[in-house]
């Protein structure tokens, strides 16, 4: 009979389905296994939806003793990951209707077809090689979207995030939020449109400090 050791590296070359399975039929090790594989992609969802809250952790937590109580009820294990976002999604507006609310929830039922503005809003820059100055100016970025996510209504920031963040296309996000496709690209166009409008003093700032780098 196989050490946790040996139990441990025969698990982590199995694929996401084969560990799925094992967790449905109650492996606690391939549920460990489960865990370490999704926690950062968790975190990093819960962390995009409210970055303002400072018990990201324990939601994590939380999240995952969902998935342990509910795994060998998921009929289809090939859509894990999209049942595993779904309880990201319940969580996060559980705990909206928790907590004080600061943003006010807007109706968005109406549709915006026009699928124009696809390139992502920000991509986080890594480069050793960047100078003091813009490693400055790349915090400053990072904190002043930071900031423009958490202003807007739960229900553009949801939509958003699944989309330019997470990568998921619009059939997937209108099947996660149970609307309509066209709400789905409605909600997706006026959170672009409200964080440019927020973000324009900072983007107006770096053009001009640009300009004055070049005279």
């Amino acid at each position: 009979m196989p050490d946790s050791k040996n139990i441990k590296i025969i698990l982590s070359q199995e694929t996401d389905l084969e560990i799925v399975k094992r967790c449905q039929i109650g492996d606690r090790d391939a549920f460990q296994e489960l865990v370490k594989r999704f926690q950062k992609n968790v975190f990093a969802l819960l962390y995009q939806l409210a970055p303002e809250w400072r018990d990201l952790n324990d939601l994590s937590q939380e999240v995952f003793i969902r998935v342990y109580r509910g795994i060998h009820n998921l009929r289809n294990p090939k859509i894990f990951r999209s049942w595993l976002n779904q309880i990201v999604l319940n969580l996060f507006y559980d705990e909206l209707r928790k907590r004080p609310r600061r943003i006010k929830t807007v109706s968005m039922d109406q549709s915006y077809e026009d699928d124009s503005g696809e390139s992502e809003f920000y991509k986080e820059i890594k480069d050793s090689k960047l100078k003091p100055d813009e490693i400055i100016s790349n915090l400053e970025t990072r904190d002043a979207i930071k900031s423009a996510m958490t202003q807007l209504p739960e229900q553009f920031r949801t939509a958003i995030v699944l989309r330019e963040l997470q990568g998921l296309q619009y059939e997937e996000i209108a099947e996660l939020l149970g609307c309509a496709l066209g709400t789905v690209k409605s909600r997706i166009w006026r959170a672009r449109e409200r964080l440019q409008v927020i973000l324009e003093p900072l983007l107006s700032e770096k053009s001009n400090l640009e300009k004055v780098s070049q005279a």
